[in-house]
């Protein structure tokens, strides 16, 4: 016997069909009313997360201090609106990008390779920043930027210095700063223009920590003093962070070489110098490599022990004349920090700078886009607080093909450019003078 099916019956059945059906479309990929138009774009994004990886705690955390204020600046610049000729710096956050700011998410490697590679996973994986800047030591450099290689983050590198970093065939490692084979021509440069107004020198010392940073700078020496002529009398490796430099004074005081050229981080080389002095050890000139001998407190450790010291150096506050920017910049920085703006704090600021404006012509968050733009890069001299060229990127090597280096002494507590000389605020003093006439 067949049942008649009510009207209330037959009316939830059809809806029940036009809903299977509806589901079975979904399913089935069949596009739903107002299909083919194309997707809305993804919305900008408020905050663009960069990773910072420096060694704010240990024994140059001074450095790394320098180095952050000067990336804190950048992007304090980037996110607001300042007339300066600089990028990015007329405008509110990133225009490409609806006025996003840029965030930044801080680690600390306190000097230790382990550390930091372990700091950019973790910016990587869990705060999933979009690029990373860093890491001050090459020895750190060399493993924070093996962690991006391999999952594709771009990462600029603004102060780490050894040759080999920009050397590693890599994809995603971008430096802007002058690495040790540029400083260790000058300092051979400076040397021979130094001839010419009748100075003698003939034996070269190096003493270097033996980290990565030290060591390769102590292979670039050796291959200039032998390409221009000069003898390395002294060769002295040391354990970093070491407590006593005895031995190792003695050995140079020994061979007595004409120009010292020291490669040692701030703890370290004022414990040398301390040294020098105990054991009465004079040279003609003793040539810092920087990271030791350009940092403010070096010189308030030191005192009058500090002065005569030639450092190399990518920057220094006496020739902001030359760039329009770089004069309030340091203006800027003296009245947020209370201490004037470093070499460090200026290459940091630069590298932090060249990524914003990177991520900003990129258009995106996407890495492969921002790899693209760093490629891209062609940054004016003028548009820099540098006393470079500009900022372009060799395409193999990724190294700034602009980059270079300058001497500083230090010269009643202050450092005043000495080389090259067309560039220099004052006369090089040399010879140092003796502990005992100063």
């Amino acid at each position: 016997m067949v049942r008649r099916v009510s009207r209330r019956e037959f009316n939830f059945g059809l809806v029940g069909l036009i809903g299977g059906l509806a589901v079975g479309c979904a399913q089935t990929g069949t596009p739903a009313p107002g299909a083919g138009q194309p997707p809305a774009p993804p919305a900008a994004p408020r905050e663009v997360k960069v990773g910072a990886i420096y060694p704010l705690t240990g024994p140059v955390a001074s450095s790394g201090l320098d180095c952050r204020y000067g990336i804190e600046l950048a992007a304090e610049i980037v996110n607001g609106k300042y007339d300066l000729p600089l990028p990015l710096a007329r405008e509110e956050g990133l225009p490409n990008l609806g006025g996003a700011k840029i965030q930044l998410i801080w680690a600390d490697h306190g000097g230790s390779p382990e550390r930091g590679q372990a700091e950019a996973e973790r910016l990587i994986t869990q705060e999933k920043v979009v690029a990373l800047i860093g890491a001050y030591h090459s020895s750190v450099t060399a493993t924070a930027s093996q962690v991006a290689e391999r999952m594709g983050v771009p990462y600029v590198n603004a102060e780490s210095s050894s040759p080999s970093l920009t050397e590693r065939g890599f994809k995603w490692f971008f430096r802007t700063g002058p690495h040790d084979a540029t400083f260790g021509k000058n300092l051979f440069d400076l040397l021979r223009d130094m001839e010419k107004k009748g100075v003698k020198v003939r034996t070269i010392g190096i003493v270097n920590e033996n980290t990565l940073y030290g060591s390769d700078a102590n292979k670039i020496t050796k291959q200039y003093a032998q390409e221009y002529g000069y003898q390395v009398v002294v060769d002295i490796a040391y354990p970093a962070n070491t407590s006593d430099v005895t031995s190792e004074v003695q050995r140079i005081k020994a061979n007595n070489p004409d120009v010292l050229f020291q490669v040692s981080y701030t703890s370290d080389l004022i414990l040398f110098i301390r040294t020098y002095k105990q054991l009465d050890y004079h040279r003609q000139v003793m040539r810092g490599d920087s990271a030791g001998s350009d940092v403010p407190q070096y010189a308030k450790a030191l005192g009058k022990d500090a002065e005569y010291a030639v450092t190399r150096a990518a920057w220094s506050a006496d020739i902001t004349a030359k760039r329009p920017a770089a004069k309030a910049v340091a203006e800027m920085f003296q009245q947020k920090f209370g201490q004037p703006m470093t070499e460090n704090s200026a290459r940091a600021f630069t590298g932090m700078l060249v990524l914003a404006d990177a991520i900003n012509r990129a258009k995106s968050v996407d890495p492969e886009a921002i790899r693209q733009a760093l490629l891209a890069t062609n940054i004016p001299g003028d548009q820099t607080i540098m006393p470079w060229q500009g900022v372009k990127f060799d395409e193999k090597t990724h190294q700034n093909i602009y980059a270079q280096g300058v001497n500083l002494q230090i010269i009643g507590g202050q450092y005043y450019t000495v080389w090259p000389f067309d560039l220099a605020t004052r006369e090089i003093v040399w010879p140092m003078p003796k502990w005992s006439q100063r």
